[in-house]
């Protein structure tokens, strides 16, 4: 086995059974917000319980383990496709190991081999860059959390969300509200506001690659976010829609150009159990440093 894919196979253990330390932080932090005894503090009690067995027991931190998405930068010249054949081998590998659950199914048959490998099944998105190191952050996202996504195309009517930012903010806060009580809450919301269809999807999903404690580098933007998380925070759904103050732990927001035609608003969400993880390998495929 290479130096590569023992690396993949640990991020992957990695991801699947520890909560980063930002997203930690952000759960205790919406403990202190919550009335004592309250369902909603007991709910987020529960669920900070389940981290530390995950964690101790190096276990899958939900039975869904979830779609698994490779985001991978990588020097000018280097072999993609070896990588993504590597990559393919150690989720077959933690698969086994069970460090992921047996969850891709053949969407014809509804067949399930065991390898979570398939068509699209892990989906890698290669980007270059002009360094030396090769970055490998992965991110695995349930199902119950990818079924609450939403988009929207302004103007839209029945909500009265014009083409502004005011129009954006009332579409994102809809989506919190239709998610409600599903999608494993608290959560946090991936957003891309323009785009075609597809791309307005993938680039939401880009944002889960942030820190929750980080500011947006566009003042608008970063106003956007405080504010819609201030307000689904005040709209008394809280975890598991038990009521409660905490029904989100962070809002992330990108821009993509649009064509005249088209305005369209996208919505990811990603529940509590909010599995992200990076490194940066060297030439040979060893563990250079941990991401977040």
């Amino acid at each position: 086995m290479s130096q590569l894919q023992d690396s993949l196979v640990e991020l992957i253990r990695r991801t699947s059974a520890e909560i980063p330390d930002d997203v930690h932080r952000a759960i205790l932090a919406s403990l202190e917000n919550e009335k004592q005894e309250s369902l909603a503090a007991n709910a987020i009690k529960i669920i900070d319980q389940n981290i530390a067995l995950a964690k101790t027991k190096s276990q899958p931190i939900c039975q869904d383990t979830g779609s698994i998405l490779f985001y991978v930068d990588v020097p000018i010249g280097y072999d993609q496709i070896t990588f993504a054949e590597t990559a393919r081998e150690a989720v077959k590998l933690a698969t086994k190991k069970g460090y992921l659950r047996q969850n891709s199914v053949d969407s014809l048959t509804g067949k399930n081999d065991g390898t979570n490998c398939g068509p699209g099944a892990p989906a890698f998105h290669f980007h270059q860059h002009r360094l030396p190191e090769v970055r490998v952050r992965l991110a695995l996202k349930g199902g119950g959390c990818e079924n609450v996504g939403a988009q929207y195309s302004l103007p839209d009517d029945n909500l009265k969300a014009n083409r502004d930012l005011n129009g954006c903010r009332k579409v994102i806060l809809d989506a919190v509200l239709q998610a409600q009580g599903k999608g494993c809450g608290p959560g946090v919301l991936g957003v891309c506001i323009g785009g075609d269809r597809a791309t307005g999807y993938e680039m939401s999903k880009t944002q889960f690659l942030r820190r929750l404690d980080d500011h947006n580098p566009e003042p608008k933007l970063d106003e956007l976010e405080q504010g819609i998380l201030k307000t689904a925070n005040e709209l008394g759904i809280g975890p598991m829609g038990f009521g409660g103050k905490t029904t989100l732990l962070g809002v992330k927001i990108c821009v993509a150009n649009r064509v005249p035609a088209s305005y369209f608003v996208s919505v990811s969400y990603m529940c509590w159990a909010f599995r992200r993880q990076g490194v940066t390998l060297e030439a040979g495929g060893t563990i250079q440093k941990w991401l977040y």
